[in-house]
């Protein structure tokens, strides 16, 4: 188990270990986004027989034995209450304007975070923050890198529900020290920080 910890929470890696804590957390919330149980990001290409055939829980729990899924959990006791994943591009290949983040990248970072997710009990908390804070020091401790992140970029008065934010904000990564490197898609932008290893 890990000694990492943000703020007072505990961080534990997703592994086969806390693989029971993060299916809680999906659990508790239908599998999150319409049970996509965070395997959007897996998929390029997409192996849609093989989701299809055993489902995109199982297909998940395959992906964390097999050491190929990778979050930083956030616990409030033995309960995991949030999440950030994170792993390398050929790990998280598929990301929103895929084809336009290949057409316009110049450094191929060694870490992409992808997906946070919030229990609904914990939101407006800042608990994103810890998860990604937590993801980022997994990374330090596996060596650190470049990182890259792909938040929604909104215009300051647009107000939208958190349950629709999967990689939260432009705002809430610069305040995380990132910076904003080009847009994505509508909506969308890459946001670039260097971690050192720990």
């Amino acid at each position: 188990m890990s000694d990492v910890t943000v703020d007072g929470w505990r961080i534990e890696r997703l592994g086969p270990q806390t693989w029971d804590l993060f299916a809680g957390l999906a659990e508790r919330h239908n599998g999150v986004w319409g049970g996509c149980w965070c395997t959007y990001f897996h998929l390029y290409p997409d192996p849609k027989e093989e989701r299809r055939e055993i489902g995109n829980r199982e297909f998940k729990h395959r992906r964390v034995l097999a050491g190929l899924a990778h979050a930083a959990l956030v616990l409030d006791g033995d309960e995991a209450v949030a999440w950030a994943e994170f792993g390398p591009v050929d790990e998280l290949p598929n990301i929103h304007h895929r084809k336009e983040w290949e057409q316009t990248v110049t450094r191929r970072p060694d870490f992409r975070i992808t997906c946070v997710f919030v229990d609904k009990r914990y939101r407006r908390h800042g608990m994103a923050s810890v998860a990604v804070r937590g993801a980022l020091a997994l990374i330090a401790e596996a060596g650190g890198g470049v990182v890259e992140s792909y938040p929604h970029d909104l215009p300051p008065d647009k107000k939208v529900s958190s349950s629709f934010l999967y990689n939260v904000t432009r705002t809430a990564y610069e305040e995380l020290g990132f910076t904003y490197d080009r847009p994505k898609g509508q909506g969308n932008c890459v946001m670039v920080t260097e971690v050192a290893p720990a």
